[in-house]
């Protein structure tokens, strides 16, 4: 595995805008406004991976659709960290034989982190001969040359090399929201841990300078976004790599002291790396949600160990009771596998309990899919898919519990929303710690920060009134 990231010079993304403008020549030569759809399997980091495949392409000329019938090109960026998301992809890649049998000249693109798994990019080769290009992440800033390519010569590119990744600023970006902004602050991952395929697939950690992050996020503030949010598939562990003196909880400081009306959110936080500062830089600043999504995965020290998460229990609690001291109210949300090879019934129970000495707002719950290539993959196993299923079924019930009785606190009390949208007859919007409210409103009311007195509750979401109204 490669180690050493590669910063791609102003120069090679200078190529690439180049190769948008001969690729713009083409179509109009051709008298034609070509269209591009794109597909976002997984995270939000693949979210904001397609933001900047969308830029490339609207650079390129392509006009963006919602379809893939009659698109001139369609990207798919897919996800690899559960099976049943990569069946989902090869199901649907299958089924773009009839689009591009109705559409000839159609161009199918494949990539994302299952495209840096070598089995997956071969049976892509072998098995898919519709699918005309495949790049890894790390080749992601190479997009408009891989598809210039294949537009003039007619043949497949498969550009899936081993990298440890790259950093490469000033990538075109079409969004897709007005009001929230993904922002990556960093990418790829030094864990290791046991059950994950990320390291294999986005490589080494890697850190944006402090100063592009600050000017992105500077940009999308005058632009009027009102939500800002930080990724990294470990933010924690941001700016070790530079050298700078600047950690993740400067950074985050830094930005919200950028001036204008905004949240500031971020995820996700590896406990391992969690600090006291952190939360002291959370706690200090109004603009940054008070809401943490700190995984944990499981509840068992021996299980923890066993998946290399290098925390156990105890010290995952006492960040707990450390980030509730300084913030009272503080959101709290979390990652959960259940079934992980050689779980017993009584270390199923200790993540049971956790959870309700914890008492999570909500619960991410999945249970374990093994992935080729990492360590659980090959770790024996004597459970069955019943025990898992029964298990998991328990742990639902127990987390939907408890959401509901927090939700239920909600009652009564005035909270503070962005406006983000409309679900048929209601408005929703998400207060500073996540939480969805419905209420009645008009569209005018969306983008706009409010104050609700919350009136009624389900185990997910929250009922409330707008206070202009009353």
């Amino acid at each position: 595995m490669q180690t050493k990231t590669t910063v791609i010079s102003p120069e090679e993304l200078h190529r690439q805008a180049e190769f948008c403008g001969e690729i713009r020549e083409y179509w109009a030569d051709r008298g034609i406004v070509p269209k591009a759809f794109v597909d976002t399997y997984g995270c939000q980091q693949n979210e904001a991976d397609s933001e900047r495949i969308r830029g490339m392409l609207v650079e390129a000329g392509y006009g963006l659709t919602d379809t893939e019938e009659g698109a001139d090109v369609i990207v798919l960026n897919t996800c690899a960290i559960r099976e049943h998301a990569e069946q989902r992809v090869f199901g649907n890649v299958g089924a773009l034989v009839h689009t591009k049998r109705r559409h000839s000249g159609q161009k199918i693109f494949l990539c994302g982190c299952m495209m840096g798994q070598p089995a997956v990019s071969e049976r892509i080769r072998h098995s898919y001969p519709h699918v005309d290009g495949v790049f890894s992440t790390h080749h992601l800033w190479e997009f408009p040359e891989l598809l210039l390519r294949v537009l003039k010569t007619g043949k497949r590119v498969f550009a899936v090399e081993d990298s440890a990744g790259s950093i490469a600023e000033g990538i075109p970006v079409a969004r897709t929201n007005s009001l929230k902004a993904w922002v990556s602050v960093m990418y790829g991952c030094n864990n290791f841990c046991s059950y994950c395929i990320v390291p294999y697939v986005r490589g080494r950690e890697r850190s944006r300078q402090p100063e592009d992050v600050l000017k992105e996020c500077r940009e999308l503030i005058a632009a009027g976004y009102k939500e800002i949010t930080l990724l990294g598939q470990n933010v924690n562990s941001y700016g070790r790599d530079l050298g700078l003196g600047v950690d993740f909880a400067d950074l985050m400081a830094a930005v919200a002291e950028i001036p204008g009306e905004f949240r500031l959110r971020f995820m996700t936080s590896h406990p391992r790396d969690a600090s006291h500062k952190l939360f002291d830089t959370i706690a200090k600043y109004p603009k940054i949600c008070k809401q943490f999504h700190l995984p944990f995965q499981s509840g068992n020290d021996r299980v923890l160990k066993t998946m290399n998460r290098h925390y156990d229990s105890a010290q995952y609690l006492s960040l707990v009771e450390y980030g509730r001291s300084v913030m009272p109210d503080l959101v709290l949300t979390s990652d959960v596998i259940v079934g992980f090879p050689g779980e017993t019934e009584e270390e199923f129970e200790d993540t049971v309990r956790l959870i309700e000495k914890v008492r999570y707002d909500a619960l991410f719950t999945f249970i374990f899919s093994p992935r080729g290539g990492t360590p659980a993959a090959k770790m024996d196993d004597p459970f069955t898919k019943a025990d898992k299923n029964r298990r998991f079924d328990r742990l639902l019930e127990v987390q939907n519990r408890i959401s509901e009785e927090k939700h239920r606190a909600y009652i009564g009390k005035t909270v503070r929303v962005l406006v983000d949208g409309r679900d048929g007859d209601q408005l929703t919007s998400r207060t500073d710690g996540g939480r969805l409210v419905r209420f009645s409103g008009d569209d005018s009311l969306i983008g706009r920060f409010l104050d609700v007195k919350i009136t009624d509750c389900t185990t997910w979401s929250l009922v409330g009134e707008y206070c202009g109204q009353q």
